[in-house]
């Protein structure tokens, strides 16, 4: 395992003048559990392709454990990486798959049984060793994949890259408990590319958030919910996102569309640009206090209950519990501690 350093990584591709990740200091903690979460096109498979050494970066340097590795090949950096798409022998067993990469290296025999047997019994798949790759479904074909980047116990780091997109929808959340019980089991240094937020959530013990080729916020899934650092992260977390609203500031209330909203402590924010940003489980529908709104839509979605609503030109989506009652005139009202400030879409801090 290793700890995972990038200084001063960026990366454009040849002949375009924009960055495609933009200049970038991380450290990654050696048997960190991460994801790199964003959008297609973010930069992200960009970012992790740099760190296996399938890319070279424009700028920086990639380090493991304080050693240089950015002019070393990917076999040299003693990693392993899961694609998004399956990379099986189709000539060779499911078993022979699984121990190609530990015979490469010279293991003894018994040791390559052992830990062959112990991923087939992860992936659920005892009895099928001797299957030929070849009959496998697109499921089980991805399967041997991930088996591969994980039958190795002395690598520096595992890289996903978006390994559960050819999967059924019902074998994921099987999938990713097994990998959290590999990285506790092993301590692995651990990247998972994904643009699922549940996915990311449910693996990661760290989310990197990526935006237009910047980390803009790393954190656990709990301070990306609560206090996300960018309006990107507010609106990409959470289903539906965060309510992100055009505002003022007067001393220690915020105006929207004439109304004021009191904030749980006195911000500093003059200028352009400013936003406040709430969840919609932090807003409650009432039928007389609050901010007038008009409903648009309501959402039945079985757990809970989705209500759409328009302030002048701006929409506030508010999440009530499922038979709550919808008034007939409605108002808003905020929760104040719950209640984020935005300045150009970055978390202005409160004072103390």
């Amino acid at each position: 395992m290793a700890g995972i350093e990038l200084a001063g990584i960026a990366h454009r591709y040849h002949g375009n003048d924009a960055y495609s990740v933009n200049p970038l200091n991380q450290h990654w903690q050696d048997g960190g559990a991460y994801a790199l979460l964003g959008p297609s096109g973010c930069g992200k498979t960009t970012l992790l392709n740099i760190i296996s050494g399938l890319l070279s970066p424009t700028g920086g340097k990639v380090l493991f454990d304080g050693q240089d590795m950015t002019g070393l090949r990917t076999e040299q950096r003693n990693i392993a990486q899961v694609f998004q798409f399956p990379v099986v022998y189709d000539t060779l067993s499911v078993a022979e798959n699984l121990a190609f990469p530990l015979r490469n290296r010279g293991l003894e025999k018994l040791e390559v049984s052992t830990r062959v047997k112990e991923v087939l019994t992860l992936l659920g798949m005892t009895g099928r060793g001797q299957q030929q790759a070849s009959s496998l479904n697109a499921d089980d074909k991805q399967k041997i994949s991930l088996g591969r980047g994980l039958v190795r116990t002395d690598v520096n780091a595992i890289l996903f890259d978006e390994p559960l997109t050819v999967i059924d929808p019902h074998l994921k959340w099987q999938l990713r408990t097994e990998l959290k019980k590999i990285h506790r089991q092993f301590g692995h240094t651990m990247i998972y590319v994904t643009h699922d937020q549940i996915e990311a959530l449910t693996f990661a013990d760290q989310v990197v958030v990526m935006y237009e080729g910047s980390v803009v916020q790393i954190g656990t899934p709990q301070q990306l919910f609560d206090k996300p650092q960018h309006t990107f992260v507010g609106s990409f977390i959470g289903s539906p996102g965060m309510n992100i609203i055009r505002c003022g500031v007067d001393g220690s209330d915020a105006i929207i569309e004439g109304n004021r909203i009191p904030l749980h402590q006195s911000v500093t924010a003059t200028g352009d640009g400013l936003e406040l940003g709430i969840r919609p489980e932090h807003i409650q529908l009432s039928g007389s206090e609050g901010v007038s709104v008009e409903v648009t839509v309501v959402e039945d979605v079985g757990k809970h209950i989705v209500v759409r609503t328009r302030l002048a030109e701006q929409e506030i989506d508010v999440i009530v519990r499922e038979g709550t009652a919808i008034p007939e005139r409605v108002f808003l009202k905020f929760d104040a501690a719950k209640l984020n400030l935005y300045q150009d879409s970055f978390l202005l801090d409160s004072d103390p």
